[in-house]
């Protein structure tokens, strides 16, 4: 695994570091987008500023991308291989869960691109769709009697 997470960071020239490669670990078995906060709990003798420099780092480079869930809090995901993240390449649906707060990526819900006057210069594009995610979602049992 370690290699592969290796492979992973020189793929998009980054330096891989042995803090680096934590961090990347950490997110590779996340199943939702994680904040900041959340990765200094999991890393908890670290340096946030350390800890923001690397999500930085793996953004500046297109590894991860940042989501506003309108939470308050800025969420990091793991970029899928082949992204680079940039408009109109890349633009997919977020989901915000309001019964567990958790935001997950949707890279296969494609969002179509969109056509600015002259004046403007679109770099970015975020949708957040809310409600309930599936792990949440209440069972319906339907009776026949």
């Amino acid at each position: 695994m370690a290699k592969e997470l290796e492979s992973r960071l020189e793929n998009r020239r980054i330096k891989p570091t042995a803090m680096r490669l934590l961090v990347l670990d950490f997110l590779v078995k996340q199943s939702s987008a994680v904040s900041l906060t959340d990765i200094e709990n999991a890393f908890e003798k670290a340096d946030r500023v350390t800890l923001y420099r690397t999500l930085k780092t793996f953004e500046d480079h297109a590894l991860l991308h940042t989501i506003n869930d309108g939470s308050g809090a800025t969420k990091y995901a793991l970029c899928q291989e082949g992204c680079e993240c940039n408009y109109p390449g890349d633009i997919h649906l977020h989901f915000f869960c309001e019964n567990c707060q958790r935001t997950f990526c949707l890279p296969k819900v494609k969002l179509p691109a969109m056509t600015m006057p002259d004046k403007f210069n679109l770099k970015y594009v975020s949708l957040v769709g809310r409600g309930t995610c599936d792990s949440c979602k209440p069972d319906i049992a339907i009776s026949l009697h």
